[in-house]
């Protein structure tokens, strides 16, 4: 008896096993909208220099998987970073995806029209794959600034 194709199908199962466990591990949309929310709450209680602190240092309550928070002002400027510390402090105003799109701009203008909440979608780096994906970030309005975590589409 050939066992060969037996192996076959067992390393395709446990393949795909593996890729679903690493997929269910990826941050959802209401892992998004739950951490923005949580953000907004933390940066009410405790102010913007120790919330915009805790959240570019990567702190575990701000950074799950593949999703983090970023801050940005209504004018474009980055206030906090989670997944890229080197952000802060720049006019992102202009930045464009892959595709051109310049979702900054598109995000201050989405927070004006839309201060309760919104979903937006675009292209960004994953910090886990290193890759360029398509990526959905729920931002709300607190004050003049923008508080935004996304996910990525697989």
């Amino acid at each position: 008896m050939n066992r060969k194709p037996w192996a076959t199908l067992a390393l395709s199962l446990a393949t795909c096993l593996l890729a679903s466990a690493a997929l269910a591990q990826n941050a959802t949309r209401d892992d998004a909208t739950a951490m923005v929310k949580k953000g907004v709450a933390f940066i009410k209680a405790n102010g913007v220099e120790k919330a915009y602190a805790e959240i570019t240092a990567k702190s575990p309550q701000f950074v799950k998987s593949d999703l983090y928070l970023v801050v940005y002002g209504m004018d474009g400027k980055c206030l906090a970073h989670g997944a890229n510390e080197k952000q802060v402090g720049k006019d992102l105003i202009d930045l464009k995806d892959v595709d051109g799109k310049a979702f900054v701009r598109e995000r201050v203008e989405l927070g004006k029209s839309k201060p309760a909440g919104f979903w937006q979608d675009y292209k960004f780096t994953n910090p886990t794959t290193k890759k360029i994906e398509p990526k959905q970030m729920y931002c709300e309005r607190l004050g003049e600034t923008l508080v935004c975590g996304g996910v990525y589409k697989h």
